[in-house]
């Protein structure tokens, strides 16, 4: 099972456009030692995070939701903790350090285009245009990292996989009650 799962995250990095260039473990390498599904899996991981913060950067100067705030906070500090352990994995692996994925656009990854046009945004437009790529890339990083979770090899790897998929999860349905939240105070009925 574990040699389809590896081929599922390589199918997803190549449907996405983008690959490694190292072709996924064939075999379950023994307890403890990272393959190529793990690398694969944290550089992409790192290249979504990276493509991420510059939108939380933007919420305190385009709101002054106090709920956006808090979630874009939220965010951030789980983002910047799993980029942190991605990246020491990485090192640890011995990975290249450059970006495979630099000047890639695949699901749940900003663009500079998308990233111009929140620039320019405010009030219910960067609510709307912001809330789409936050939904984009954590149901992205949850998709992901399920499958490294299943298909990877390295402890420390899933494990982090398994902190990305309940943190994703929670983070969508607090974006979607936060979509669903009323922005304006309700208006009185009136008394008849």
């Amino acid at each position: 099972m574990r040699p389809r799962l590896a081929a599922l995250l390589a199918a997803l990095l190549l449907a996405t456009g983008c690959a490694t260039g190292t072709p996924p473990a064939t075999g379950t390498p023994p307890a403890g030692q990272f393959s190529a599904t793990d690398i694969a899996w944290l550089q992409l991981s790192v290249a979504m995070a990276e493509r991420l913060l510059p939108i939380l950067d933007l919420v305190p100067d385009r709101t002054t939701d106090p709920a956006w705030r808090r979630l874009a906070t939220r965010i951030e500090t789980s983002e910047r903790i799993h980029l942190t352990r991605a990246r020491r994995l990485l090192a640890d692996f011995g990975a290249p350090v450059a970006n495979p994925h630099e000047g890639h656009d695949m699901p749940g990854m900003l663009t500079d285009e998308e990233l111009t046009a929140l620039r320019s945004a405010t009030g219910r437009t960067f609510h709307r245009l912001a809330a789409g790529h936050l939904r984009a890339h954590l149901t992205q990083s949850v998709r992901i990292a399920s499958a490294e979770q299943q298909g990877g090899s390295d402890p420390a790897a899933t494990g982090l996989a398994a902190t990305v998929v309940r943190a994703g999860t929670a983070d969508l349905a607090r974006l979607d009650h936060l979509d669903r939240a009323p922005t304006l105070p309700p208006v009185p009925a009136a008394r008849q």
